[in-house]
């Protein structure tokens, strides 16, 4: 089985709960983007928990970047993360995911669920090819919103954001529903990226379906 040790170079804080840890790269490791790897801590007694973690930066830069949601108050993985410095070691594995780009169309995240597309946004900002793709991101307040910032200077007004538990003039409240997409869809014949928690991904392929996308024209990853 493939393994990689790596030290981080960098590791901080771009949201109260979201880590950005910058890694040595291996020579030959490369991958596609939306793609991801399974990430180990190299420290006695968490070698063999693995998890799986969205690469947020390109294949050809220097360096790995993961973007990785913590949970402080889980005995697991982020919270032992949240410990680390600069010169820890982690441990990668081969690499797999579902997510690939297939054309210009409408990308909707929940949380966490926004990492396989800040790789994707990021390889068609290099390439000159944003165009008219689109990004839905749903979360609980504005900040749990991931590289809003960044986001913006993408994609301007292609970048739609809604929060469940907060209300501001800024942003739309409440779930995505078939309304919500109606309202800011044009198109259902062009493609859909999913990725989030499986009950809101089951929900927004229903809703799809019922406004008459083609299962085919619909890609999802699992959280």
């Amino acid at each position: 089985m493939e393994q990689h040790l790596v030290k981080i170079k960098s590791i901080k804080h771009i949201t109260h709960d979201v880590l950005q840890i910058v890694t040595e790269k291996p020579q030959k490791y490369s991958f596609n983007p939306g793609q991801a790897t399974e990430i180990a801590i190299n420290k006695k007694g968490w070698k063999d928990e693995k998890r799986p973690f969205t690469f947020t930066s390109l294949s050809e830069n220097d360096d790995l970047e993961f973007t990785i949601k913590t949970y402080p108050t889980h005995n697991g993985v982020t919270n032992e993360l949240l410990q680390l410095g600069k010169d820890d070691e982690l441990i990668l594995h081969e690499v797999f995911g579902a997510i690939a780009y297939k054309g210009e169309g409408v990308f909707i995240a929940g949380g966490a669920g926004i990492t396989p597309f800040i790789c994707i946004f990021r390889y068609l900002q290099s390439k000159s090819e944003t165009g008219d793709n689109k990004l839905i991101f749903a979360n609980k307040t504005k900040e749990d919103i991931i590289l809003a910032l960044e986001f913006k200077k993408i994609l301007g007004e292609n970048f739609i954001n809604i929060l469940s538990e907060e209300v501001t003039d800024k942003y739309a409240n409440g779930q995505i529903d078939e309304n919500f997409l109606k309202a800011n869809i044009a198109d259902f014949g062009q493609q859909f990226y999913i990725c989030g928690p499986p009950p809101m991904m089951e929900a927004i392929q229903k809703q799809l379906a019922s406004l008459g996308v083609n299962k085919k024209n619909i890609t999802v990853e699992e959280m």
